[in-house]
């Protein structure tokens, strides 16, 4: 099959070429507008609790789907003050006649929205659209805000943050975009020595991520995508278009400098042999990234959606754009030497060099070395032995965003989770809520909650002026009648109906600390009596529901890549112990990038240097990404390297020259090629947004010690130590698998 796609894309390459300038050219005009299908948010399930008890506020007491919060202070006047309060109705003069303001609630009527030091005040702007359309009104929503002489206003809430974070992650990729690409072509220029050789692999990565970026955006109107799979796949997309195409040129300039002139067969050779490499090396990569989208939350379906676009269309230029550029350039690959460089790439030929003698050396003392690198990567992963896995909130953004200095503002002025409360609520099945008996389970609810030292303050129904004490056994007094005697009936409404009442409990620390959660449990535990159902919703019961979905499906989806990862390279291979070997090193890799995270953005070590807040937990996405990106981009360079190794094996049967000669044929292009993917995914810790920022810092780390400390010395060292049963099979599973020839770059 690669045979007849070399043949085709070499005799066809204007053909080829065309086709994909064409595409290319098609995708410039989105570039501009790539974000406008892509979704925010995608976090949530609406399967979970949390999202029920929202449903029900929106069903049974008409609460808006989202809200704007606007923040108010000044220096110069009290928020208590009528001139503070003039000003605020003012300012939203204008605001409340767009189509999609549905209600406004003002410190003026909640005296619970003016801090206690008396200088900060915030709004509540109800909006009749859900939080990830919302955002996008979020500018003409500011816009409409009138100023106003003595205070200053910040706009924060669900639908500024999502806001923020497309302005953050927009900024974000053209920064990293900025800084990878010529630092690839330098990189580039470091493995292959001259100019035009570097520039071909640069050509077709970029080619290729337009193709991906204008499948994504076609993709989008589809089916939902999150605005973070564009980050990932500019990142995987360059990454791995030039990664491939790196194997393939390289194998390119070695057929033709055995074979001067000979053009078409050297593109011939190099597509059939290296581009079979890449096409398992993408398998791999692909398996991964598909096991992402086997998860129900949007956010992680549509990353292992783009994932598979990317690997897709990386691979497809590898094996038919660059045959064609190949075949056009020919013999003027090896223009434009760059001095030393060109010496130097040409590397050492012989079966006895630098990574021969590594692979020796390290096969003298096995043992010692498999001990030292295994307790290496451990102790890199020790951390994660105390990871605290949550979900982020608008401390991910860098702190000159409106969303998070309104974020900051309201954990200072007010408590840690006033933009995050409990909410707590009581459903009656028979339309009794307001008998006498459920009223007293509210006061009692409502008082447990008031006297828990993890609680600032509660609101309900019973919380309203004139009320708290009034409604409690042996009383029997209507609640109409309490609301319509002090006057506070026209708020009913927001807490009570004759099906639901709510109480909002709101925490001292942010949603996602863990006494929250701890909180968060014992209330789902309460059995109400009288056939009331209390459901738990809120900033906490989100984070904890996304979490339990996640992990939930977790451990399936990674023993379906980790078994179809086994049957591929059993297939490749023809061994039983290589592959689990193979899988074993893989999850040492990225058990160590894990630790490594938890001590960078959980622990806060190096924050300074990388220009984030301490978290002071793991974004609870960034593992399973990480496992299913990891795990096929780690087996890319495992099938190569074994591959070499196999072929050595077969024709020798001296496992510890095979180990060697294996080495010294594969080490320099599995370290240019991971160099090449530390580059670009390095470039992305420039990010504002700290989960893109932990993403690209994640693996750079786990592919430079994949390449290095697990490929240049793990292997050898078990290999020597496994010695002949590497390469075990039992007979009858040897004659049923199909057969397949090795892999070679």
């Amino acid at each position: 099959m690669f045979e007849r796609i070399g043949h085709f894309s070499s005799r066809y390459r204007w053909w080829v070429i065309a086709v994909w300038i064409v595409l290319v050219l098609a995708a410039l005009p989105i570039l501009s507008s790539i974000e406008a299908p892509l979704k925010v948010g995608g976090f949530s399930s609406n399967r979970a609790e949390g999202a029920r008890t929202t449903q029900l506020l929106e069903r049974e007491l008409d609460y808006s789907p989202s809200s704007l919060v606007l923040i108010y202070t000044s220096d110069s006047i009290a928020a208590t003050s009528n001139e503070f309060q003039d000003q605020i109705v003012a300012s939203i003069e204008q605001m409340r006649r767009l189509p999609y303001v549905e209600d406004v609630v003002l410190p003026s009527l909640d005296a619970s929205l003016v801090a206690p030091a008396g200088q900060t005040a915030y709004a509540i702007i109800g909006l009749n659209l859900p939080p990830e359309e919302a955002q996008r009104y979020v500018a003409e929503a500011e816009a409409a805000i009138l100023p106003q002489p003595d205070l200053d206003i910040i706009v924060a809430g669900a639908p500024a943050f999502y806001a923020d974070i497309e302005t953050a992650s927009q900024r974000d990729l053209r920064r990293a975009e900025f800084i990878a690409l010529p630092f690839a072509l330098i990189a580039l220029l470091l493995v292959f020595g001259t100019v035009v050789a570097a520039l071909v692999p640069m050509i077709v990565g970029c080619a290729g991520v337009g193709v991906i970026l204008l499948t994504i955006y076609w993709v989008a109107h589809v089916t939902d995508i999150s605005i973070f799979a564009l980050n990932l796949a500019t990142m995987l997309g360059l990454g791995l278009a030039v990664d491939y195409s790196l194997f393939v040129t390289s194998r390119f300039r070695e057929e033709l400098a055995r074979n001067p002139g000979d053009v078409k067969g050297a593109v011939f050779v190099s597509t059939s042999r290296a581009g079979r490499a890449v096409f398992f090396s993408g398998l791999t990569v692909l398996i991964g990234l598909a096991g992402l989208a086997l998860f129900p939350l949007m956010f992680l379906r549509s990353i292992g959606i783009a994932g598979v676009i990317v690997v897709s269309i990386s691979t497809l230029a590898a094996l038919t754009l660059l045959p064609a550029v190949l075949t056009v350039i020919g013999d003027r690959i090896e223009r434009g030497p760059i001095g030393p460089l060109a010496r130097r790439a040409k590397g050492d030929d012989s079966d006895s060099g630098f990574w021969s003698r590594l692979a020796s050396g390290v096969m003298k003392r096995p043992e010692i070395v498999a001990l030292l690198t295994v307790g290496v990567l451990l102790t890199f992963g020790w951390p994660f032995t105390h990871a605290n896995i949550s979900s982020p909130d608008a401390t991910i953004l860098p702190d000159d965003l409106p969303s998070r200095q309104g974020f900051d503002i309201l954990a200072e002025q007010f408590s840690g989770g006033e933009i995050s409360p409990f909410v707590i609520v009581l459903e009656s099945p028979d339309g009794s809520m307001t008998e006498p008996e459920n009223l007293a389970l509210l006061d009692g609810l409502g008082a447990r909650l008031a006297a828990d030292p993890r609680i600032d303050r509660v609101q309900s129904a019973l919380t309203l002026p004139g009320i708290g004490g009034n409604v409690a056994p042996p009383a029997r007094i209507a609640i109409r009648q309490i609301l319509e005697a002090t006057g506070t009936d026209t708020q009913l409404g927001r807490f009570l109906s004759d099906d639901v009442a709510v109480i909002f409990a709101y925490p001292v620390e942010p949603a996602n600390d863990p006494q929250n959660q701890d909180l968060l449990a014992q209330l789902r535990s309460i059995a109400a009596p009288n056939g009331i159902e209390i459901h738990v919703g809120g900033g906490t019961a989100e984070i904890v529901d996304v979490v339990d979905a996640i992990y939930r499906d977790f451990p399936i989806v990674a023993s379906v890549i980790v078994v179809t990862t086994y049957l591929v390279l059993l297939t490749l291979f023809r061994s039983v112990l290589l592959p689990i070997k193979a899988i074993m090193m893989n999850v040492l890799s990225i058990l160590a990038s894990y630790g490594a995270l938890v001590w960078i953005f959980q622990d806060g070590n190096l924050h300074e240097l990388l220009g984030f807040t301490p978290q002071g937990f793991v974004e609870a996405s960034l593992p399973v990404i990480m496992f299913c990106v990891l795990f096929g981009l780690s087996m890319d360079y495992e099938v190569f390297l074994l591959s070499r190794i196999q072929e050595e094996w077969e024709r020798t049967g001296d496992n510890d020259r095979a180990v060697a000669v294996g080495l010294q044929r594969s080490g320099r292009i599995i370290t240019s090629a991971a160099l090449i993917v530390v580059v670009v995914t390095a470039s992305f810790v420039s990010a504002d947004v700290v989960l893109v920022k932990a993403l690209g810092l994640g693996i750079a780390l786990a592919v430079t010690l994949d390449a290095t400390v697990v490929r240049a010395l793990l292997v050898p060292a078990t290999m020597k130590l496994l010695g002949g049963a590497n390469w075990w099979i039992p007979g009858w599973l040897d004659r049923l698998l199909p057969r397949s020839r090795p892999v070679d770059h």
